[in-house]
């Protein structure tokens, strides 16, 4: 974890949000998903709260709307699955727009949709003012086991590295002259997949034997130790507060 790895989701910026250590940030989304699960879904006018505080927040980080928008297609199959629900789902049937549907399977839809899109857009907003390094750094501030932040940290580095292995022999096959047109190619690809996982486990082999000769016995050195100062964790804590006044009123009133 000592060295810095960009994402996709991650956008470069120096706003307030940009700036406070990733544990705060973390623990806040995480709150704040809790809080909006935590809601009854009778509450329609909460989860239009709920929005405007992470509008909130993305105005504060300067994360544009487009971008936002776009990584929410994310939770596409979700949507599919939630339209579906009125229309398979037993009980109580009202007429909308001339079709026979679900009230049951209507609050289920909204109560996946509402608090689906919530919790994606709290995550692409923590992933798009925070680094992949930067969240490990948090993810082990906040004791979460240290084998599964390793696990984590494997997985992010070595990812691109398979990705580019995948690329330079999808570019053997084709300089020599094999393009995959049917089932009846399906044998070679299945060869490749195999020569893939191959490679990939020699490799993890020839990491581990260099990190053990190099000292390692389990658990990863911390190269930047990011603490954070009480008034960081107010400022964190105002998103997951104000979520939680909502959900109490939505309880109450």
């Amino acid at each position: 974890m000592g060295a810095g790895h960009a994402h996709r989701l991650y956008r470069h910026g120096h706003s307030p949000v940009h700036a406070l250590p990733p544990q705060c940030k973390i623990a806040a989304v995480f709150c704040f998903v809790l809080v909006v699960v935590s809601t009854p879904r009778s509450a329609v006018w909460a989860f239009g709260l709920y929005a405007v505080l992470l509008a909130t927040v993305a105005a504060v980080a300067r994360v544009p709307a487009g971008f936002l928008l776009r990584r929410l297609l994310i939770e596409v199959p979700f949507v599919a699955f939630a339209v579906l629900m009125p229309f398979v789902a037993e009980g109580p049937r009202t007429e909308v727009l001339g079709l026979s549907l679900s009230v049951h399977g209507l609050w289920g839809a909204w109560n996946i949709l509402a608090k689906g899109t919530l919790g994606v857009a709290a995550s692409v907003l923590l992933a798009s003012t925070t680094e992949l390094r930067e969240l490990l750094l948090g993810l082990q501030r906040l004791r979460l086991p240290a084998l599964l932040v390793q696990i984590a940290s494997f997985m992010i580095r070595y990812g691109d590295v398979i990705t580019d292995e995948m690329r330079r022999m999808r570019i053997a096959r084709l300089s020599r002259g094999f393009e995959a047109r049917g089932p009846r190619h399906w044998g070679v690809l299945a060869k490749s997949a195999g020569a893939l996982f191959i490679r990939s486990y020699e490799r993890g082999e020839r990491v581990h034997l260099a990190m053990v000769s190099r000292g390692y016995a389990g658990s990863m050195p911390v190269i930047d130790d990011m603490t954070a100062s009480r008034a960081q964790w107010s400022y964190a804590a105002v998103l997951p507060a104000a979520a939680l006044l909502v959900c109490l009123m939505g309880w109450f009133l």
